[in-house]
């Protein structure tokens, strides 16, 4: 295994700004003991071949902790893998809360690594959103806020493993989940004639071809197997919304706000499917 991940500091931006330094938010699965392969349990479904319990190791995973199917997740019947992103809390556990001992040669610290990495991963899952927060321009009125959300969180994301096990999350993501309301309002409050809020909406393989959807409220919307060709989503809110095989040929999802990677690789698109550069193109397109 590599060296631990780097821990997260303090920076100074212009004007002795105090600011936070770039946030470790990508999965190192070479600095993870292959947690989202054991602790997650998964059923038998269109995404997973088999069912598995949490705390049970999937069988595909090596010895030395890696995927021995990685490059043939689909066509093996683990669609679901390739679209789970634990935003780097993988690495956190594995080599921070618990100092790079792994669950095989020290068992005793298992059940509780194990209880620990789905807490993790929400908590950075909270900082992935925070840290994009921080960078619209629109959300300069709550710019103090969010840095000081983000700034707890790492907090929390430094705790030792029983304080995270006990650790109130559902809490924290309500506190969070606030201030994102108020920079996804401050951000679409710009697009004029915006439609109104479809928030959790059943749009659950709905015709949606070429529809103006520039700045809605598409929260934790379901758009499993949605025609969106040809959409415009440019600044609309993501955030939770099922993607799984919407059809995002030829839409553009450019501004779009809180949508992350793993939302695009649950979804089709194609070469004319606009993106944010950030996020770039899903190789299965």
């Amino acid at each position: 295994m590599g060296g631990p991940a780097r821990e997260w500091g303090r920076g100074t931006g212009e004007e002795g700004e105090d600011l936070p330094e770039r946030l470790d938010l990508k999965a190192d699965c070479a600095n993870c003991f292959g947690l989202c392969c054991v602790a997650l349990p998964f059923a038998e479904s269109a995404d997973f071949a088999v069912d598995k319990d949490a705390g049970e190791p999937c069988r595909n995973l090596l010895a030395d902790f890696r995927c021995g199917i990685h490059a043939n997740l689909r066509e093996k019947g683990f669609q679901g893998c390739t679209v789970f992103d634990c935003f780097g809390a993988g690495q956190k556990v594995s080599q921070g809360t618990f100092g790079g001992r792994d669950w095989r040669r020290a068992p005793e610290v298992a059940r509780q690594m194990f209880q620990v990495f789905p807490v993790m991963r929400q908590l950075h899952e909270l900082l992935r959103y925070l840290d994009e927060a921080l960078a619209l321009p629109p959300a300069e009125p709550v710019r103090g806020e969010v840095r000081r959300a983000l700034d707890d969180v790492v907090r929390l994301t430094g705790a030792g493993p029983a304080e995270l096990v006990d650790l109130d999350v559902a809490a924290v993501r309500e506190r969070v989940n606030v201030l994102l309301l108020r920079v996804s309002e401050l951000v679409r409050s710009g697009v004029p004639g915006r439609p109104k809020s479809m928030r959790g909406a059943d749009l659950i393989g709905a015709k949606l071809t070429g529809a103006d959807l520039r700045g809605a409220d598409l929260r934790g919307a379901y758009l499993i197997a949605a025609d969106l060709r040809r959409a415009d989503l440019r600044a609309a809110d993501l955030i939770g919304a099922d993607l799984r095989d919407a059809d995002l040929r030829g839409a553009d999802l450019t501004g779009a706000v809180f949508l992350t990677r793993a939302q695009l690789d649950s979804a089709r698109g194609d070469s004319r499917t606009r993106v944010p550069a950030a996020l770039g193109r899903p190789a299965h397109w």
